[in-house]
């Protein structure tokens, strides 16, 4: 299987991280020009999909019969494009688990063996803002940044505290910057406008923003 992946070094990585099929092989590039010179592809992997016009008109020039997206807060209502929505954010790749989305039975199976040459698992679910785990993680991070404009303790402790807690690899201070905060602030955005729990908390809005 021929597979464009388009990705920066990081994200390269962690996809890369669990060993892959020998039978797939990788075109890997940082920019959609840089495709010019690969021949016909089996499938494309865009972790740094943004949902634009000149992009989506480049992967639909692709004519390639499989499209995965990274795209974690913008459900398929907005993405609607015959793409797969997958979970691609900073640490979620490494896991042999990826989350996804797709209405189409047919695109799934496709997926389910293009990942499965990854070394992953597909774990289809509903089609909603942000998926289970960015969701989760995404909260536990907004309570960290209430904690910490609260005076409760400092971003070192409270990583600490998570990390010993509750095992997590990573503390909420600690995760949000291996993701992006601006990534955790559209995503609580954009779940604080269906229900109030999830409004970014002021000091998270005023950093994410700055």
């Amino acid at each position: 299987m021929n597979v464009l992946l388009l990705a920066n070094e990081e994200q390269k990585d962690e996809l890369m991280f669990l060993p892959a099929d020998n039978a797939i092989h990788i075109n890997w590039i940082r920019e959609p020009e840089a495709s010019s010179n690969i021949g016909p592809i089996d499938a494309c992997v865009d972790l740094m999909f943004e949902n634009s016009n000149d992009k989506v008109n480049w992967l639909k020039s692709l004519a390639c019969p499989l499209i995965a997206v990274n795209s974690v807060v913008e459900t398929s209502l907005y993405t609607s494009h015959g793409f797969i929505r997958i979970n691609g954010w900073n640490t979620f790749l490494k896991r042999k688990v990826v989350e996804a989305t797709c209405p189409d039975q047919i695109m799934r199976k496709k997926a389910d063996e293009l990942f499965a040459g990854f070394g992953r698992k597909i774990e289809w679910v509903t089609d909603i803002p942000g998926f289970i785990t960015p969701r989760v993680i995404a909260s536990v991070i907004n309570e960290a940044f209430f904690a910490l404009q609260e005076n409760v303790s400092t971003p070192e402790d409270i990583d600490t505290a998570m990390k010993l807690g509750t095992n997590y690899p990573f503390g909420p201070f600690e995760w949000a910057k291996r993701i992006g905060l601006r990534r955790i602030y559209d995503l609580l955005a954009a779940l604080g406008r269906q229900h109030e729990r999830y409004i970014p908390a002021p000091l998270l809005k005023q950093t994410a923003l700055a």
